[in-house]
């Protein structure tokens, strides 16, 4: 099973108040795929997370055409790169119904222990993901390089911001950034979103967000105890 393929209708709980797929509802998409491929290709939860390693998302980002609609068909496809060490890249893409490519992306994956939050290396557990090389996948993403931002604000995760790691689910930092921030609100759509994630937040957390913004720009980072979090870029 070298590709995951699965079709969604968009419903009114995945939108926006323009009737567009939320962004953090399109990386919620991809890394549901990640995570039903993974189990297909032998490396699911009876290997992972029934033995107390977690998947976790260290970068990812896409290029956007334009984001489905409210009631619009839509196809995912994705499939797992060549595994790097300790990194197991995964390429996605989004077709529309008349089967134009609209959205283009790719993520890093790795593993961690529960218990320590440290990495796990793979082949020393037995864990191991067949990727392919197709030649139409997304550049991987790279470190995204700190900013001049010119504000700050607080921010506490709340109770229904925490996912099965028991942190801030990565999904949920696009949401931050546009509540933050002026574009989405006034409608404006991202042709490219990227973030890089370098700790964890979990319930509780408080941590401090810098950020920059402009009519086609933004510029998230977030710090906590003094150690970078992540960094996050949407570009309209």
């Amino acid at each position: 099973m070298d590709f995951y393929e699965k079709e969604y209708i968009i419903q009114s709980s995945e939108v926006d108040m323009y009737r567009r797929l939320r962004v953090s509802q399109l990386f919620t998409f991809t890394q549901e795929a990640a995570i039903h491929h993974t189990e297909a290709l032998g490396a699911g939860r009876a290997k992972t997370l029934d033995r107390g390693f977690l998947w976790v998302v260290t970068m990812q980002h896409a290029e956007i055409s334009r984001l489905p609609e409210y009631d619009e068909r839509i196809k995912l496809v994705s499939w797992a790169g060549k595994t790097m060490h300790v990194i197991f890249p995964r390429h996605y893409e989004i077709y529309d119904e008349s089967g134009e490519c609209i959205i283009r992306g790719s993520a890093l994956w790795m593993l961690m222990d529960r218990n320590t939050r440290s990495m796990i290396f793979p082949d020393a557990e037995g864990i191991a993901i067949n990727g392919i090389v197709t030649g139409r996948e997304y550049p991987l993403p790279k470190p995204l390089k700190p900013e001049a931002t010119d504000s700050s604000k607080d921010f506490t995760v709340p109770y229904s911001y925490s996912d099965i790691n028991g942190h801030l689910t990565n999904t949920r930092y696009f949401d931050i950034a546009e509540d933050m921030t002026a574009p989405a609100a006034a409608g404006k759509t991202p042709h490219y979103v990227a973030a890089e994630y370098n700790g964890e937040a979990r319930y509780g957390d408080r941590f401090d967000i810098a950020l920059a913004a402009t009519d086609s720009t933004v510029f998230l980072s977030g710090t906590k105890d003094g150690k970078k979090l992540f960094k996050l870029k949407m570009e309209y």
